[in-house]
């Protein structure tokens, strides 16, 4: 008896959810419609402040905010803080979508516009909606999971194409190999779709990568 009290309880809450995923979707939409071009950059929160992937994720932020472009991040530490701190050393747009989670991640002090979610899904809109290109730092599985959204999206035509760069030819070497001698031999993807995503190392390029698209597009 006491089971089923309380699976009738639950199920008379669930209703009820769809109002604050709907504010998680509406304060969202407010906020971040505001803040113009965006690249969102992803990676690891594991990644030490002297490690180079943490100074490279620096200066890609920073490069991106003197070419005029918000920086959004999981709001995290790692990866995410080290491009939010990129963008605020240039003045730019420094903005974090923080999720709740039974790990509490910590949200890091240089995100300046922060929006906090409950819901992975609702968080994630918010990523491809709003963002002009993607950057993939080396990263775990929710960086895996954003990349591949991403792409999946672009494949199936839910989403524009936009630009979605894997940083650290390195770090991405042993993926990529899978996907062309494994996903791609096996006919589980076509040719055209490795032309979906790029792989940089240098901030300067993966800069001009973003800017030469959009320039490119709008002629």
């Amino acid at each position: 008896m006491n089971k089923k009290k309380v699976r009738n309880d639950f199920t008379s809450e669930d209703p009820w959810r769809i109002f604050r995923i709907m504010s998680e979707f509406v304060e969202g939409f407010d906020v971040l419609s505001k803040i113009g071009p965006a690249v969102s950059i992803f990676g690891s929160a594991r990644t030490k402040k002297n490690d180079k992937y943490y100074m490279l994720a620096q200066q890609i932020a920073e490069g991106l905010s003197r070419e005029g472009f918000a920086v959004i991040t999981g709001a995290g530490p790692g990866i995410m803080e080290a491009a939010n701190k990129g963008a605020v050393r240039l003045k730019g747009k420094s903005i974090g979508l923080n999720i709740q989670a039974p790990i509490v991640q910590k949200q890091n002090k240089y995100v300046e516009t922060p929006l906090e979610f409950r819901y992975f899904f609702c968080r994630k809109v918010m990523f491809v909606k709003y963002s002009n290109a993607f950057i993939i730092m080396p990263g775990g599985f929710g960086t895996l999971d954003e990349l591949f959204e991403a792409i999946t999206l672009i494949q199936t035509e839910r989403i524009k194409l936009f630009p979605v760069i894997l940083v650290g030819k390195k770090y991405w070497a042993g993926l990529i190999n899978w996907i062309r001698t494994v996903m791609l031999k096996e006919g589980c993807i076509s040719k055209e779709d490795l032309k979906l995503f790029r792989v940089a190392d240098s901030p300067k390029e993966i800069v001009s990568i973003i800017k030469d698209y959009y320039s490119n597009k709008n002629r």
